[in-house]
């Protein structure tokens, strides 16, 4: 059975400010759990039902992890998710650290994503193409809401992130290719795409800012062939690296 303390300090990660005070955030359910005991994160505390003990046994006797069990009653008090019948996890968080985009390599900047559903779905979109890296403004989502985390399904494991002042990390980048996806840009399915660069995708309201649009070297857009009035950013997303992978793929690109 859990203390008072352990349900308040789980808790209290569900707040930005105390995952930011503890440097600790919750990871809920089987399957990124799993991913998470297979990454490089420091796990501190792991919460697991009777069933998932069984089920993982072999896995967690290697684990030098704090685990305690408990029921699904419990997991659900302390925990975000409506239903959950296997484990949490707390790990810590990582290091703020620079990223840029690197020979042979594209990385998505987000100009202000402000869903945390978006921002997960985008990092496992992100994961499904090979993108390793994502750069943040930092009015986008957390990433270590546990909403974020949640949908990415386990890829939180695979991309990494960081946030900074957009503007001034943009003008660092010279002489790189940077996209944008704009309502006026060029067709996307006709694009021929530079072999590294950076892929901007903005607000889900306003789109990209002008002041961040101003770096953008190429506009993109995914033409429109019915009556819809927009696409979600996360589906705008998924379109533009399904096309980016191919141009990059493609003998032309070769």
């Amino acid at each position: 059975m859990l203390s008072k303390s352990q349900i308040k300090y789980v808790q209290s990660l569900h707040q930005k400010k105390y995952r930011q005070e503890y440097g600790a955030f919750l990871v809920e359910g089987a399957k990124s759990v799993l991913e998470l005991l297979a990454s490089d994160f420091e796990v501190e505390l792991l919460l697991i039902t009777e069933t998932f003990r069984k089920e993982n046994a072999r896995l967690l006797d290697n684990q030098r992890i704090r685990t305690e069990v408990v029921n699904p009653a419990e997991l659900e008090r302390v925990g975000t998710l409506t239903s959950n019948d296997a484990c949490l996890a707390v790990a810590k968080t990582k290091e703020n650290r620079p990223l840029v985009a690197g020979s042979n390599e594209f990385a998505l900047v987000l100009d202000d994503v402000r869903d945390p559903g978006n921002l997960g779905t985008i990092i496992r979109i992100a994961d499904w193409y090979g993108i390793q890296k994502l750069i943040c403004s930092r009015t986008t989502a957390d990433v270590y809401n546990p909403k974020v985390i949640s949908a990415t399904k386990g890829s939180f494991t695979r991309v990494n992130w960081y946030y900074c002042d957009l503007e001034t990390f943009l003008s660092e980048q010279p002489g790189m290719a940077i996209y944008g996806a704009f309502l006026d840009g060029e067709d996307v399915h006709s694009t021929a795409f530079a072999q590294s660069g950076y892929l901007i995708m903005g607000n889900e309201s306003n789109g990209i800012s002008p002041a961040v649009g101003r770096f953008v070297t190429q506009r993109l857009t995914i033409p429109r062939y019915g009556g819809a009035e927009s696409l979600n950013v996360g589906i705008a997303t998924a379109v533009i690296c399904d096309n980016l992978r191919r141009g990059l793929t493609s003998p032309s690109a070769s």
